[in-house]
């Protein structure tokens, strides 16, 4: 079976997630492409977009149109080619929609997990849990005569464990998209000692289709990217609850998330991507690393207090930010939340005795944003983080004893056989985190 062979009957599973939808869009687009070729006019493409209800998928259609026609009137004059026989189609508007429309007649949203069972090829993208992806890989392994490719989206769960408990025998890989997967570039790609090396050459050929950035991490839980976030948002939390011996927690964390994304130069502090990613998904993920890390603590109580309360971060249906850590107004900062109290507190509160601790900002500082578009980026980095070492301010001691421990987890990833190279830790790190450099360096030195 060639690549276009296997993509002519794919399923997703859990469709409607934030995950799902985007992995469901990008192998729609890829599957209308195939179908456009000329030795493939003949040839009937299906794309399940599998998800638990009726209402979850009920948005789908909607979404995939409206990001269809995006990508379409993109690519125009591809499109001009491919339908260069139809002699109905003349404006740029007839084809696009035309394109639109063989798109979505390839995706058939159900909730019934027996239209995998005619795949050759299974995204999962259900929650971090192992026993749950199991079963459902199981199940239709059991009933699919096709012996279907499987790829997991786990961000955090082993492999060989997935491909054990549902006994594949070599046919299933990590494929972990990054959130948004339609925008962005990383992928992920974990395989197994059983795995099948045309398994692993149709993800390769597939990701290279879609244009993503490929970075191979072992088989090991959490993998390069959240066994760096994960220790890096622990460190984080216990910088905040050692300031907060001195100070009110919700000012301890206001600051150390102002330092790591003021000072350290990235897109968001910490405690921000906790919430982006969501607290309770950020939990989650520990907890299914934890036993697996050896004589780690992957918890936080921080978190647990989080959840109890029912705060939890995450994202809208629409990509709107949920409060978390800190509460947000159109997407800016402008409260942080008080365990203790129950309540948020609000940034003007708390910045005037934030900034009176960290002192006054290191000459010569730039935005994150700024810095990522710089012609000598490498020179003013190595000039930014000797500015940082030479200053006496509380603000600048924490971020370099911020960024050092930053650069001993992506030594350790290494050490421990998690990532196969510094330049793919710190791959990871600027593609998938949009950091504006790696954690392995010599800044800190």
């Amino acid at each position: 079976m060639n690549y276009d062979e296997r993509l002519q009957q794919v399923a997703v599973l859990g469709a409607a997630g934030k995950m799902g939808s985007g992995i469901l869009l990008l192998t729609a687009v890829e599957m209308t492409d195939l179908s456009l070729k000329a030795e493939n006019k003949n040839r009937t493409f299906v794309l399940n977009a599998i998800d638990l209800s009726d209402e979850n998928l009920s948005g789908i259609v909607d979404y995939l149109q409206v990001q269809i026609l995006k990508i379409a009137e993109k690519k125009v004059v591809w499109l001009r080619q491919m339908y260069a026989d139809r002699a109905d189609l003349v404006d740029n508007s007839e084809i696009i929609r035309q394109y639109v429309n063989d798109a979505m007649r390839i995706v058939r949203p159900t909730t019934a997990i027996e239209t995998a069972y005619r795949a050759n090829l299974v995204f999962e993208a259900v929650s971090e849990n192992k026993d749950l992806k199991i079963k459902l890989l199981r199940q239709i392994d059991d009933h699919n005569p096709n012996k279907p490719w499987f790829f997991t989206n786990t961000s955090s769960v082993p492999i060989h464990l997935i491909e054990q408990g549902a006994d594949l025998k070599g046919r299933v890989l990590g494929f972990h998209f990054y959130n948004p997967p339609a925008v962005q570039k990383l992928v992920e790609l974990i395989v197994t000692p059983e795995t099948q090396p045309e398994v692993r050459q149709f993800a390769l050929d597939y990701a290279k289709a879609l244009k993503k950035v490929v970075v191979p991490s072992y088989d090991v839980a959490g993998f390069i990217g959240n066994g760096h976030f994960m220790r890096d948002a622990l460190f984080g939390i216990h910088k905040a609850l050692e300031l907060a011996a001195t100070r009110p927690l919700p000012e301890a964390i206001f600051t150390v998330n102002k330092v790591t994304q003021d000072y350290l130069l990235r897109p968001m502090g910490i405690f921000q991507l906790i919430d982006y990613v969501g607290v309770d998904v950020v939990q989650f993920i520990m907890k299914v690393m934890h036993p697996y890390m050896k004589n780690e603590n992957l918890h936080s109580p921080l978190l647990d207090q989080m959840m109890d309360l029912g705060v939890k971060g995450g994202q809208m249906p629409n990509g709107a930010q949920k409060d978390g850590f800190l509460k947000y107004d159109k997407g800016a900062i402008v409260a942080v939340f008080d365990p203790q109290k129950h309540e948020y507190v609000s940034v003007d509160v708390l910045e005037k005795a934030a900034s009176a601790w960290l002192g006054e900002m290191v000459t010569g500082w730039k935005p994150w944003k700024s810095v990522i578009k710089l012609g000598n980026k490498e020179a003013f980095l190595t000039d930014w983080f000797n500015s940082l070492k030479a200053s006496a301010t509380n603000g600048a001691a924490l971020a370099v004893e911020y960024g050092k421990n930053s650069d001993a987890i992506g030594r350790r990833l290494l050490a421990d056989g998690v990532a196969f190279s510094e330049a793919d830790v710190n791959t990871v790190m600027l593609t998938g985190f949009f950091h504006a450099y790696g954690p392995i360096n010599t800044y800190f030195v």
